[in-house]
């Protein structure tokens, strides 16, 4: 089975895309949702607990995403803590995912694929494309906050033009050209 790597900019629709490929009956493991989860394993709790205090955790034992969040910008050690933490985990889950799938192949939905150089871990990487000004209107609408706060989350992102370099497939979400036909000249090529 094929290991593909989907990923683009924030506000690209890259959500958008992997339902169109889930219709088409190819599994999609979303890295993020993923991520969420593993938070909540008792093993990996107790690693973030015994690095930032019970305080990370409320009560219910749900993640303080914004006191962790506080603790990962703030400081780029304690990044790389988290990282060293969920990454071999979240590397475990999706093995595990892929055992159970029957497909030709399968979807690793990522926003920061590149980023973290996780593109040589998949045998195709597929980009999803949009103008910058669409992306900003789509998040500000998306995740009701100013143009400053999605700038300023753009700006940890690699350029849109280096990572069309390095895909295998663009599929443009740019309101113009359809998406679904380009979708599925994609799912007719991976297929083979």
């Amino acid at each position: 089975m094929k290991r593909i790597g989907i990923t683009g900019n924030i506000g690209s629709g890259k959500s958008y895309v992997c339902k169109m490929f889930e219709k088409l009956g190819i599994p999609v493991f979303y890295s993020d949702d993923e991520t969420k989860k593993l938070y909540l394993i008792p093993s990996v709790k107790e690693l973030i607990i015994n690095r930032f205090g019970e305080e990370v955790y409320f009560e219910d034992g749900t993640l303080n995403k914004k006191l962790l969040s506080y603790h990962l910008f703030k400081n780029e050690e304690a990044m790389r803590f988290i990282e060293s933490v969920l990454y071999p985990a979240l590397d475990k889950r999706f093995d595990e995912w892929c055992d159970e799938q029957k497909s030709p192949y399968v979807l690793y939905e990522s926003a920061i694929l590149f980023e973290k150089n996780y593109q040589k871990f998949f045998d195709k990487i597929i980009f999803v494309s949009a103008p910058e000004d669409l992306r900003l209107q789509r998040v500000m609408l998306r995740d009701e906050c100013s143009e400053e706060n999605v700038r300023s989350r753009m700006r940890l992102q690699m350029r849109e033009e280096t990572k069309i370099s390095k895909a295998d497939y663009v599929i443009y979400n740019d309101g113009n050209k359809a998406v679904e036909p380009q979708v599925e000249a994609v799912n007719k090529l991976l297929c083979c």
